[in-house]
């Protein structure tokens, strides 16, 4: 496993803005080391013949076709609605005015 001082780890953090206290930082020495070496891994890796890609499967569209149905009778709805004006639901102004 790649050494990660705990200098280093300080450092990160005060780049990142973050106030870590001792504890953490030897917790993360390790954690950070590790994705690292998880990262080396990685790179190591001959990927020439592999092409891009965003996600490992191919991916499908799962939707139904938008089809129209029945819908409700509107003077039923709006009947039972608290307040109705014009066809529509009235509601109360959200642009800082009192309804």
């Amino acid at each position: 496993m790649a050494l990660i001082s705990r200098d280093d780890v300080a450092h990160v953090a005060r780049l990142a803005r973050l106030d870590l206290t001792e504890a953490e930082l030897d917790q993360f020495a390790g954690q950070l080391a590790a994705v690292l070496e998880h990262a080396a891994d990685v790179a190591a890796l001959d990927t020439a013949g592999v092409p891009p890609t965003a996600h490992p499967f191919e991916l499908v569209n799962v939707l139904r076709d938008d089809v129209a149905g029945p819908c409700l009778d509107r003077d039923e709805v709006l009947a039972m609605a608290p307040a109705a004006e014009d066809g529509r639901f009235r509601v109360p102004r959200i642009l800082g005015e009192a309804p």
